[in-house]
């Protein structure tokens, strides 16, 4: 999704996103946390980076070109 505006940064919902769902996460400024309108995930914003990392190692290997194969 887009960046809408020049506010706080979008994150993207980790619980949402291991599904692959690009869902954004809106923040809470009493509570000081984001919450995601989808499903029940609600975390600070070191716990929704470090979802987000975790998740990236799915895609570690997404731009580069496999050439050999060795299955044998």
């Amino acid at each position: 999704m887009a960046q809408s505006g020049k506010g706080r940064l979008n994150y993207r919902c980790p619980s949402c996103f291991l599904r692959d769902l690009d869902i954004d996460m809106f923040y809470d400024k009493e509570k000081n946390e984001f919450y995601c309108m989808r499903c029940q995930f609600t975390g600070t914003e070191e716990d929704v980076l470090a979802g987000n990392e975790m998740i990236r190692t799915r895609y570690h290997a997404m731009n580069q070109r496999f050439t050999k194969f060795d299955f044998d």
